[in-house]
C-alpha cells in the first residue's frame, strides 16, 4: 500500500475474567477515568486525551484481546481501506457502518494475519480532554501497543502491505536472532511493536506521563499499592522512551512511559540493536537487568480468542 490510511492508534480492548478487580485497578491505582458503563462493559478515557476512551473492559470467563483500533481521518478513508483490504485477500468482521461506541463515528472490523481483531474507525466526536498539571501523575494517553507473534517477520510485513505500517527499529541478539520489530503510523517512533513469542497473545500496553517527575511519582503509586514490578524504572535505546511495566490484576503487562521520540521520517534508517548490550534496553542502568524470566512476564497467556487466519 503506497499511501497511509491511519492516523494514530485509538484504544485497546480486553476482556477479562475478574472484571471488578480489573476496573478497580485501571480506574483507581493507573488513574483512567471511567466515562461509561453497562452490563459488564467498560469504557476508560485518559484526562489528556482527545480520545473517547483507551481501554475497554469486557467481562468474560477468559481474558484475551478483544481488539486493537486505530484512527483514519475520514470516512472516505475507512471505505478506501475497507476495499483495499478485501482486494487483498484479508477477511473483514464487519464492513464500514456507523458504530454506538462511546463517541460514535464510523469503523470496520477485519482480522490480522495472527488472528486479532482489529478496528479502523473515523468521525469519532472529540472528548473534552484537558491538560495534565505538573505532579499530577496519570496517563495523558495511550502511547502504543505491544503485540506477541510466532512468526515476527510474516506479522511485520503483514502490517507493512496492507496497513502501510513502516519500521523504525528492531532489537536482535547474537543467539536468538529478531526478537521485536518497532512499527510506526506518523513520525512517533512506534505506535505498535512486534515481539516474538511463543504464542499470539498481548505483550504489553503503554501509557504516557507528562514527564519523568509524574512517570517516577506513578510508577511510586502502583508499587505502594503492592502490584507487581515487571521492569524498570529505565530508558530504552530504541525510541529512547523511559519505561516502568507492571502487571495488571489478570497478568497483563502494562507500561509508564514519556518521551517516546518523534522522527524525521523522511530521513530516518532503522537501526538493528543488539538487545544483549545492557545500555541498549536501559540507557541509564537502573532498571532490573534483562533476562529470560522478566521476558517470559510479558509472553502472557496464549490468547484463545484469536480467530487462525491462514497465511495472507
Amino acid at each position: 500500500m503506497s499511501d497511509r490510511l491511519l492516523t494514530h492508534l485509538r484504544h485497546v480492548d480486553l476482556a477479562v475474567p475478574d472484571y471488578d478487580k480489573q476496573l478497580d485497578f485501571y480506574a483507581g491505582v493507573w488513574g483512567l477515568t471511567r466515562v461509561a458503563e453497562d452490563s459488564g462493559i467498560s469504557f476508560l478515557a485518559a484526562e489528556g486525551s482527545p480520545e473517547q476512551y483507551v481501554v475497554r473492559l469486557r467481562k468474560a470467563d477468559e481474558k484475551r484481546l478483544d481488539l486493537v483500533s486505530y484512527g483514519a481521518a475520514s470516512r472516505a478513508d475507512v471505505d478506501t481501506l475497507a476495499e483495499r483490504l478485501l482486494a487483498g485477500g484479508v477477511q473483514l468482521i464487519s464492513r464500514p457502518d456507523e458504530v454506538a461506541t462511546p463517541g460514535g463515528g464510523y469503523a470496520f472490523r477485519f482480522f490480522d494475519v495472527d488472528g486479532r481483531t482489529v478496528e479502523v474507525s473515523a468521525d469519532v466526536a472529540v472528548r473534552r480532554h484537558r491538560k495534565i498539571e505538573a505532579k499530577e501523575a496519570i496517563p495523558v494517553k495511550l502511547s502504543h501497543v505491544v503485540l506477541n507473534s510466532p512468526d515476527l517477520d510474516r506479522t511485520r510485513a503483514w502490517y507493512e502491505r496492507h496497513l502501510g505500517f513502516r519500521l523504525s527499529d528492531t532489537l536482535s541478539s547474537p543467539h536468538l536472532g529478531e526478537v521485536m520489530h518497532f512499527m510506526r503510523i506518523s513520525n512517533q517512533h512506534h505506535s505498535m511493536a512486534i515481539a516474538k513469542g511463543p504464542h499470539t497473545s498481548l505483550h504489553h500496553v503503554s501509557f504516557e506521563m507528562r514527564g519523568i517527575d509524574e512517570y517516577m511519582r506513578g510508577s511510586g503509586r502502583v508499587l505502594r499499592a503492592g502490584f507487581k514490578k515487571v521492569w524498570g524504572p529505565g530508558r530504552h535505546m530504541a525510541g529512547d522512551n523511559t519505561f516502568t511495566y507492571f502487571l495488571d490484576p489478570h497478568g497483563n503487562t502494562v507500561e509508564y512511559t514519556t518521551e517516546l521520540e518523534c522522527l524525521d521520517e523522511d530521513t530516518w534508517h532503522p537501526h538493528v540493536y543488539d538487545f544483549s548490550r545492557p545500555e541498549v534496553t536501559d540507557q541509564w542502568g537502573t532498571a532490573n537487568a534483562m533476562n529470560e524470566l522478566v521476558a517470559k512476564e510479558s509472553f502472557n497467556d496464549v490468547d484463545r480468542g484469536v480467530f487462525v487466519a491462514p497465511p495472507v
